[in-house]
């Protein structure tokens, strides 16, 4: 069986890059997966759900989403604001 979501990426150690897989069936998994690899740098190679490459447009809205979530983490934590205060005022936070 064919896990739903599929995320290829890199992680640079020290001038080599590791390259890694992730996979889950809970597409919030994969947000949040995505979240920490943009949190730590990762290099991102590709996204698939259900063997098959996502096009560009179904991949960046993965990606804008993963986004959104660390910009509301960061500022949540920056200005020791709740999720509530935070959506209230910038509308990050899904």
């Amino acid at each position: 069986m064919i896990t739903k979501y599929h995320v290829e990426y890199g992680l640079d150690l020290g001038g080599h890059t590791q390259v890694s897989n992730y996979q889950t069936d809970d597409p919030v998994a994969c947000e949040e997966f995505l979240l920490a690899l943009l949190e730590r740098s990762g290099h991102l190679r590709s996204i698939k759900h259900e063997g098959v490459e996502l096009s560009r447009h179904d991949a960046d809205k993965l990606l804008k989403t993963a986004a959104g979530m660390l910009a509301a983490k960061h500022l949540c934590a920056c200005l020791k604001i709740k999720p509530e205060e935070e959506r209230h005022r910038f509308g990050f936070t899904a």
